[in-house]
């Protein structure tokens, strides 16, 4: 009965076409069901398969698509494919996110590496210059000249956007300039009188002067947090100082006068600056501030050391030309660099991340330079510059911290 079934089709005589059309509705094609009829002890030979096969082909074809409801079938196809297309759409738009962040992080990371990387050979260079041509407003004066020359470049070559400048602004950035020449000069003349290390750990107490410069200037009473983060960083730095090997007050004072100088430019650039329609950026302020410091720095280096840097003059002295010219070069190339890229990093990330980047900056200078020029570190001096950069970092994190408003 089974095989009856599936053998009937539309050419039988047998079948009226008015009893056939009056049960036309009610015939459906269910594979299921014909899937789930043919059960597996059914006998069926290799020309009853054939004979089924092309039955169903032939009533497939032959009768309307009204009677086989194909429409559900296609309906979810396309409905899947719609799903799919909408899928896709969605996962091509959250990678594109991730990978627009991985970007962004790799960026900053190359950044954060070159202000580091130049840091090293500015300090690295810039002692053995000074060691030789002990001259720091010369120096100094140099230093400023080769930023000029890239500012200029910058300018002239469209690769940044020349600024217009009014004579108000000037007058803003003046103080600014002053204070920024003074630190690289006093900077400088300690790197000149002692170790880099003992410089840079002389260096990691500028939040102190930050802190008192605030309170005098701009009323910004530090919280408890932010006077305990002190603590530390004295106490590191003194017992740093004790037991320094190269220590001498000339260049004590000088590194603690750098950072007087550099944290009142700070305090400046809050008190003195105004914002206004015309405001620039840290980029065009730091060039301008340069090539400012440029004529600032030599007329007073020509005052107090007279012209140092001619050939004739260093061959008097029994100089290499060539060596000399070309650390001074790089030295001031690598100073020009890791201020700008500063500056640029400054642009992209908190004031806070800033600040714990500078404190890893000082770190990786005193190891390297320790390594570089052989050091002598005694184990009480690195534990006192280990304890002043553990206040600077510890200083970074709770400058956050707010102080909670009093209640009437």
């Amino acid at each position: 009965m089974q095989t009856a079934a599936f053998t009937l089709s539309p050419s039988l005589p047998l079948l009226k076409s008015r009893r056939l059309s009056a049960q036309a509705p009610t015939l459906r094609f269910a594979p299921t069901r014909v899937s789930a009829s043919l059960k597996p002890d059914t006998a069926l030979t290799s020309s009853t398969n054939d004979a089924l096969s092309a039955s169903l082909s032939r009533r497939s074809w032959s009768v309307s698509s009204d009677d086989f409801k194909l429409r559900p079938w296609t309906s979810s196809a396309l409905d899947r494919s719609r799903f799919e297309v909408a899928a896709t759409a969605e996962s091509s738009g959250e990678t594109a996110e991730p990978k627009s962040s991985l970007f962004k992080t790799l960026e900053l990371g190359s950044l954060f590496g070159l202000w580091y990387l130049f840091n090293i050979y500015f300090n690295i260079y810039n002692k053995q210059v000074l060691k030789v041509f002990p001259y720091p407003a010369t120096v100094t004066g140099i230093q400023f000249a080769v930023g000029t020359v890239v500012v200029l470049l910058m300018w002239g070559l469209n690769l940044y956007k020349k600024p217009k400048i009014s004579g108000a602004q000037l007058a803003a950035i003046l103080p600014l300039a002053i204070v920024h020449t003074l630190g690289n000069l006093f900077t400088n003349m300690s790197l000149g009188r002692v170790a880099v290390s003992f410089t840079h750990t002389i260096k990691a107490s500028e939040p102190f002067f930050s802190v008192i410069l605030s309170a005098m200037f701009l009323g910004e009473i530090p919280t408890p947090w932010v006077v305990a983060s002190l603590i530390p960083i004295v106490g590191g730095v003194g017992l740093a100082s004790v037991t320094e090997a190269s220590f001498n007050w000339a260049g004590f004072w000088s590194a603690m006068a750098s950072n007087l100088t550099n944290q009142s430019r700070n305090v400046l650039s809050k008190k003195v600056m105004v914002k206004n329609e015309e405001s620039m950026d840290n980029i065009t302020l730091f060039s301008i501030i340069t090539i400012m410091s440029f004529f600032l720095m030599t007329p007073v280096a020509i005052f107090l050391e007279g012209v140092k840097f001619t050939p004739a003059a260093m061959t008097s002295a029994g100089l290499g030309l060539k060596q000399l010219y070309t650390r001074s070069l790089i030295a001031a190339l690598c100073f020009h660099a890791y201020q700008q890229v500063s500056y640029m990093i400054l642009q992209r990330v908190s004031p806070v991340t800033h600040s714990v980047g500078n404190c890893v900056k000082r770190v990786v200078v005193i190891v390297s330079s320790v390594i570089f020029f052989k050091t002598p570190v005694s184990p009480i001096n690195s534990l006192g510059t280990g304890i002043a950069l553990a206040g600077v970092f510890l200083y970074s994190r709770v400058k956050r911290i707010k102080a909670k408003p009093k209640t009437a």
